[in-house]
């Protein structure tokens, strides 16, 4: 695995917004978020090997939710509705409970960000985020399907649901994808079905997009990082 040094402090890639939020909810970035930052901003693929409570899920999360805060406008429809083209981060969870927990999750720094955005006299950012299991009804997989998130939520099964569908067209956009807890996949059937669903996924998308991997259990290491990235370079 390539280990690059970054001299940059790791704050100082994210937008004043950011920093003001996460300088008002946290003292001080952790090992996992100074050094997953450094990678993660690189646009490296990249593992994050961290104890239970070390914001590593921020760590994949923050750099996302920023760089989609400062994106350009999005166009609007009828009724000045915002329309996005598709889903730009692709979360990934073998835990249908732990998909709920995470949105659950970002809506802190969502609303961080807004506060932050309006005290720097920037206009809020509208990020969209939705979850996708086995037990979404049909009408809400139709709906995400009509108007997609930024952020989509969702499991290896349902994933490969998405990509025998019509909704296969909102994951063309996908820029990164996150995989949590990523030790229970590699190495098993599950994990193999997984793999398959990425590669799927990048040649519809038709262009590389960025790999996180998280998890405090990855043994050994290096074997984890050639699942998550198969034959790319993994930090």
């Amino acid at each position: 695995m390539a280990r690059v040094a970054n001299p940059v402090p790791a704050l100082e890639q994210f937008s004043p917004a950011a920093r003001a939020w996460f300088a008002d909810s946290f003292e001080a970035p952790t090992k996992a978020q100074e050094l997953g930052w450094r990678a993660i901003g690189s646009g490296d693929h990249t593992l994050l090997l961290a104890p239970t409570g070390s914001g590593k899920t921020l760590a994949a999360f923050l750099w996302c939710l920023d760089r989609l805060a400062n994106r350009p406008p999005l166009p609007t429809g009828r009724g000045g509705k915002v329309v996005r083209a598709g889903v730009s981060v692709l979360y990934v969870s073998p835990l249908k409970a732990l998909s709920y927990d995470i949105e659950r999750n970002l809506r802190a720094p969502l609303a961080g960000l807004r506060i932050a955005a309006a005290r720097e006299g920037l206009p809020p950012p509208d990020i969209a985020v939705a979850t996708r299991t086995g037990d979404t009804p049909s009408r809400e997989r139709e709906d995400l399907r009509k108007d997609p998130p930024d952020i989509l939520i969702t499991t290896p099964e349902s994933l490969y649901l998405m990509l025998t569908s019509r909704s296969k067209a909102i994951l063309e956009t996908v820029e990164t994808v996150i995989i949590d807890e990523i030790h229970t996949m590699a190495g098993t059937k599950r994990g193999s079905h997984l793999s398959l669903s990425l590669e799927r996924l990048e040649r519809l998308a038709g262009h590389p997009f960025q790999r996180i991997g998280l998890s405090a259990t990855q043994r050994p290491l290096e074997e984890v990082a050639k699942y998550l990235g198969g034959d790319r370079p993994v930090r």
